[in-house]
């Protein structure tokens, strides 16, 4: 594969020389070529944006740079030094840091802890607890936060701070890069306010950050340059502000992206689902609405209001402690097991705990629950790899496993197994959570597809537009009590935001 960049749009050569320089990346697992030459210079004090579809190599080049993988081909330097980690640590010695989308934080130990954690000060063959909590406090006071409490157990703090003390971790052992992958995926809209100001003061403190994300507004509102991915390949770099949302996606799937979101008109029939009056306290207080054939019913609210919990209640999943359920299948208080059998579907937001089984096979996700006892190993894998082409999934095969592949890819394995099972009614939380451009667009027309042939969909999604684009009526919770469904033409970005904070009535 060649590497292709428009060197009339990369770094000026009058500004500050990179402080780290990657040429001709190149990586293979086996047959599957996931770096095929990628170029990519970072200099100090940048916000540096990396983006490209699930699979085009953006993971695989930051494990590249964090030492976790050892590239086939090319060369890295840093500070125009040969840089070689051995491992993670070896590169955060160095100065590189990478704080990826799933977190890796010790819930039990302390907040002093985690921030030394891979790297704690001795004092002959003990912990040095003094410097230990002389290197919290420098660290997060340079992150802004002092007021963190170090002797608090990490667990106890929200996602926002969780995330905040991986950065704080990377502070505390010089880093000079920092990396940041996904890092709003699972953030309100205030957390991802105060982070941009955090990334936006380290970059002016001389600290690189390299920003990965598939939400194109943040990398247009955030990143000084942007390198753009496809098929293991640099295909572009140029600043940020030569290029439009509409020119980033253009390189990262190769073609135009039009109509991203998918509404046909599709009338809804009858009433297939009937949640009644349905708490379960202290996540959801009172939940009521109807869900029709043929119908996208959009639910939004902040983070914590409650909408996870109502689609776990929902199937099953969560105790119901008052209200009832009510399909064509059962009434009253439903069980997984019921729920699956009476035609639901439900995907989860956490793939990683909740959705997949991350050490079994693409086919053994794609059937499970139900097991394909009739299937031989040969149907079993052309019925997978049907599967994997309908729903633009990315993978060596059938057999490989499912631990393997981006996160967007894994979330598409969830989806399909939803269709593969026929479900007639879809819980869908959070179902592009992870997924870029490209991918957002298939589940997208697949979800319209699901409606007009008669499927009902709940859609929980923190993206306004999202909801805006792809649902017939929207309902917003918040604290806990859902508010009534309206049709989506009745709602704006604004709107949603105020009955979701209690501003007004929804």
């Amino acid at each position: 594969m060649k590497s292709v960049v428009n060197k009339t749009d990369t770094h000026p050569t009058d500004g500050p020389p990179p402080l780290l320089q990657l040429t001709g990346i190149r990586k293979a697992f086996g047959a599957t070529i996931a770096l095929g030459g990628v170029d990519l210079a970072i200099r100090p004090g940048e916000i540096h944006a990396l983006v490209g579809e699930n699979g085009a190599g953006k993971s695989t080049l930051m494990k590249v740079l964090a030492g976790i993988h050892q590239p086939d081909a090319g060369t890295l330097t840093l500070d125009r030094a040969t840089y070689a980690p051995a491992g993670p640590l070896d590169a955060r010695r160095a100065g590189v840091a990478m704080v990826t989308q799933e977190l890796a934080i010790a819930p039990h130990l302390s907040v002093a802890a985690n921030i030394v954690l891979g790297a704690e000060p001795t004092r002959g063959p003990l912990l040095d607890a003094a410097t230990t909590r002389r290197r919290a406090t420098d660290a997060l006071t340079q992150l802004g936060r002092a007021d963190i409490p170090l002797d608090v157990p990490a667990g106890q703090l929200g996602i926002a701070e969780q995330q905040l003390l991986e950065i704080a971790r990377a502070l505390a052992l010089g880093c000079r890069i920092l990396v940041l992958d996904e890092p709003t995926s699972s953030l309100t809209a205030a957390d991802t306010d105060r982070l941009f100001t955090l990334v936006r003061r380290l970059r002016d403190q001389g600290t690189a950050v390299v920003y990965i994300s598939h939400f194109l507004e943040e990398v247009k509102a955030l990143s000084d340059h942007c390198t753009i991915l496809r098929d293991g390949a640099t295909v572009h770099s140029a600043p940020t502000a030569n290029l439009s949302t509409d020119a980033i996606a253009h390189h990262m799937v190769g073609r135009a992206v039009d109509e991203l979101y998918h509404r046909s008109d599709h009338p809804p029939g009858e009433v297939v689902l009937a949640v009644s009056d349905l708490r379960n306290a202290p996540a959801v207080l009172n939940a009521s609405f109807e869900l029709r054939r043929g119908e996208v019913l959009g639910l939004a609210g902040l983070i914590g209001a409650g909408r996870s919990d109502l689609l776990k209640s929902i199937f099953g999943l969560a105790p119901v402690q008052s209200g009832a359920v009510k399909t064509a299948a059962f009434s009253g208080r439903p069980q997984p097991t019921q729920s699956w059998r009476g035609g639901l579907g439900f995907l989860s937001e956490d793939r990683k705990d909740e959705g997949l089984a991350l050490n079994l096979s693409l086919a053994e996700n794609l059937t499970l629950p139900r097991l394909p006892w009739r299937l031989s190993p040969r149907q079993l894998a052309d019925e997978t790899k049907t599967w994997i082409q309908r729903v633009g999934v990315r993978a060596a095969g059938p057999d490989q496993a499912i631990g393997e592949l981006s996160g967007g890819n894994q979330q598409k394995i969830a989806f399909a197994r939803l269709l593969r099972n026929d479900a007639d009614i879809l819980l869908l939380d959070e179902p592009t959570r992870g997924i870029d451009i490209g991918a957002k667009q298939t589940l997208y027309r697949l979800i319209d597809e699901l409606a007009e042939s008669g499927k009902a969909v709940l859609l929980v999604s923190s993206y306004l537009p999202e909801l805006l684009g792809t649902c017939d009526r929207i309902a917003v919770m918040c604290r806990g009590t859902l508010g009534p469904a309206r049709p989506t033409a009745e709602w704006t970005e604004h709107t949603i935001m105020l009955a979701a904070t209690g501003a007004n009535a929804a």
